[in-house]
């Protein structure tokens, strides 16, 4: 079992921490005061080649595995949550899919324009009647001719304003349950779609958050992702992409908590000397660090598993639930070892504490993941799917299912 980053996995994490702190740090304060969405920032990833990271070279890809991928997360949430949003919902939630369901005409059209940002995507599946319940879509998709005609809400999409194109999931045949599912590409200039900012929200306030409306938009059928029916499925991949990136980004969120409290504890002074003398403080950040250490390596794991192709559900599962609930812990901790100065937005605990709490409740709530978890556990219904290892040990060194 060996530990150790290869040369280009710690390359590929210094080039992401330098990025960090040099570009994104300097303007976190001002774009989260000022709730906006920071262009210019977006051009300098995009420029950067970061949007690229996990493509084939054939798209315009530098082709980084997973194991760097949750690294160069980490980085990027661990100075800005918001800025985290906007580069893993353009990796996980839309040019992964695409890659894994596109037709060569769909990945040859849009992964080279995503891959220098020229194009930023986003995943329309949550509804206001469709959260923790994905199956249960009232987006309606109905044939006519060559072309779907799409009608229906969606709502927390991230991107959604700023998008080029979205994937859209939607029922097509409602008797069908899941199975009648179906996922499009949509490019957003398309008549009929429309976008609208959500504002007042607690965290993450200079990522855009917007809801989508789709009246009559007319998609080719060249436009479907996958097949008929299998919408669902597509929404489900995404799904597990998207709760690997966020638990890499929670994890983020813990180191930088780390950061500022050790920093301002060793210079905070109380009752003659700095307050991170004092044993009540050490356990608070002693706390930080070991659930930060722990979900990091459940992250890279998951990564790992990834990396060989197997399927790890279970494996996201336990890396989100574990690093999203340690990542809230962690902000609080935090904005107590700032004490007051913790309540003023005049200080970084605050921001860390706000943009945490939407932690546990996007990519599945922590209670779905419980549940995934415990039914996994139980045999009810294996994450993995049937015949995968049911032992720790097999878990961990044997893997039977490979990805669907």
């Amino acid at each position: 079992m060996d530990f150790d980053l290869t040369p280009e996995q710690r390359e590929v994490w210094l080039w992401a921490k330098e990025f960090a702190d040099k570009e994104i740090a300097p303007r976190v304060e001002e774009n989260d005061r000022n709730a906006q969405f920071d262009f210019d920032l977006l051009k300098k990833i995009g420029d950067q080649g970061f949007f690229s990271a996990v493509l084939p070279s054939q798209y315009g890809g530098q082709e980084i595995d997973y194991i760097a991928y949750a690294l160069m997360t980490e980085e990027i949430a661990r100075v800005c949550s918001s800025t985290r949003t906007l580069f893993s919902v353009q990796i996980s939630l839309v040019e992964l899919p695409i890659l894994k369901y596109g037709t060569e005409a769909q990945k040859q059209k849009y992964l080279p324009k995503m891959a220098t940002g020229e194009l930023i995507g986003c995943f329309g599946l949550t509804e206001p009647n469709a959260g923790s319940d994905a199956a249960n879509q009232q987006t309606t998709a109905v044939q006519d001719g060559d072309y779907w005609v799409l009608n229906g809400q969606k709502t927390w999409i991230s991107n959604g304003s700023i998008a080029n194109v979205a994937i859209v999931i939607a029922q097509a045949d409602k008797s069908k349950g899941h199975k009648g599912i179906c996922a499009f590409l949509v490019e957003t200039d398309t008549p009929g779609f429309t976008a609208r900012q959500m504002k007042h929200k607690l965290g993450l306030k200079s990522s855009d958050t917007s809801e989508l409306f789709l009246d009559n938009v007319r998609v080719h059928k060249d436009q479907m992702l996958a097949g008929y029916g299998e919408g669902f499925k597509v929404a489900m991949f995404c799904l597990d992409q998207g709760r690997f990136s966020v638990a890499a980004g929670a994890v983020g969120v813990s180191q930088g908590c780390v950061d500022i409290s050790t920093k301002y504890a060793m210079e905070r002074q109380a009752f003659g000397q700095k307050i991170g003398e004092f044993q009540m403080i050490q356990q608070m950040i002693a706390e930080m660090a070991t659930e930060c250490e722990a979900g990091r390596l459940l992250v890279l794991r998951a990564a790992h598993r990834k990396n060989q192709g197997i399927r790890n559900t279970r494996e996201t599962s336990l890396a989100k639930l574990f690093c999203a609930e340690a990542a809230i812990k962690a902000s609080y901790n935090a904005v107590q070892v700032f004490g007051g100065y913790g309540f003023s937005e005049e200080y970084p605990a605050a921001r860390y504490y706000r943009d945490a709490r939407v932690l546990n409740l996007y990519e599945g709530t922590s209670q779905i993941h419980r549940m995934i978890i415990a039914q996994d556990e139980l045999n009810i219904r294996p994450a993995n799917g049937p015949g995968s290892a049911r032992t720790p040990i097999e878990r961990f060194t044997n893997p039977l299912v490979s990805v669907l």
